[in-house]
């Protein structure tokens, strides 16, 4: 795997204080595995005096065994910011979305023929226990869903909508008409407007999933919400990412890194590249980019090969 340095870099090292990394596709393997290096790297920033967290789409509880394994102090941002939490799981404080924006972006999702999930700040609820996703989705988040026949009685909390189907192109369509259909109040880029409550943030976390959250429920938000709490200058947190929802809090923190498996319009957001999360990209970048001296001489164009060419 190559990898890239996408923009010129000082040559003095960014001090990085905190690294705020995504769960899925980054910290752990296609088969949501936790690697020893990765365990490892995450126990080197600590032995560095550098914090660590995790920001992810899942749900609180789908994220308690990594909080464990990783030894976690700091808050947690379950559902991309929608809910920031302490590693005993309570909450620190949450975002949810608006009962009569919710109803609407439901309809929305049907209206494409898309699957609908939706997340309280527990629980997790859908309609069909056998729609596609769903046992893998238990499996990764190690708890089952609640079957119901309607969402109706459930709008007033609403921490995440999804959406699901393995038609990529109608999942593409289903966020670009959320988009379209709230046009100014929607929050899915870096530095959009996240007043009001009548916003949205509609962004794919997989090309199967559409997650639909209140607009600071991004991950831009995540880091500007991070370095207010733990009072760590946003160009002192590093980030760390592989899919479009990850790009707004590349362009908040200080150092930002996608993994290998990325899309290239990703990787091109980032100032570094690193290996796939099937090739210990994570901690390929903590070693090479978070700790590691050589990142003082790299500068733009440079290429590091390590594995298999892209």
């Amino acid at each position: 795997m190559t990898i890239i340095s996408n923009k010129n870099t000082s040559s003095i090292p960014p001090k990085v204080s905190l690294l705020v990394a995504d769960v899925d596709g980054t910290l752990v393997t296609k088969q949501k595995v936790l690697t020893e290096r990765a365990r490892n790297a995450v126990r080197k920033l600590y032995a560095a005096d550098i914090a660590f967290t995790i920001t992810s789409g899942r749900p609180p509880r789908g994220m308690k065994t990594l909080i464990d394994d990783l030894a976690l102090t700091a808050p947690i941002a379950a559902f991309n910011g929608a809910v920031f939490l302490r590693p005993d799981l309570s909450i620190v404080e949450q975002n949810l979305l608006n009962a009569s924006i919710a109803k609407r972006v439901v309809e929305i999702i049907d209206s494409h023929g898309l699957d609908v999930w939706l997340y309280s700040d527990r629980d997790w609820f859908v309609r069909d226990r056998h729609a596609p996703h769903v046992d893998r989705e238990e499996w990764t988040i190690k708890f089952p869903p609640i079957v119901v026949p309607t969402f109706n009685n459930l709008l007033d909390n609403v921490a995440k909508i999804v959406g699901v189907s393995d038609d990529l192109e109608a999942v593409a369509r289903c966020e670009a008409d959320t988009q379209r259909e709230f046009r100014d109040r929607v929050c899915c880029e870096a530095g959009a407007s996240s007043g009001g409550s009548d916003q949205v943030s509609a962004a794919r976390s997989q090309p199967y999933y559409l997650d639909v959250t209140h607009p600071r429920a991004n991950k831009g938000f995540v880091v500007e919400r991070l370095s207010q709490m733990l009072a760590i200058p946003t160009q002192e947190i590093a980030t760390i990412g592989d899919m479009p929802n990850d790009v707004p809090m590349f362009s908040k923190s200080g150092l930002s890194i996608a993994m290998g498996n990325a899309s290239l319009d990703v990787q091109h957001a980032a100032k570094y590249v690193t290996t796939s999360n099937e090739d210990e990209g994570f901690a390929n970048a903590v070693e090479r980019y978070i700790l590691g001296s050589q990142i003082s001489a790299h500068t733009s164009g440079e290429l590091y090969q390590m594995g298999e060419t892209r």
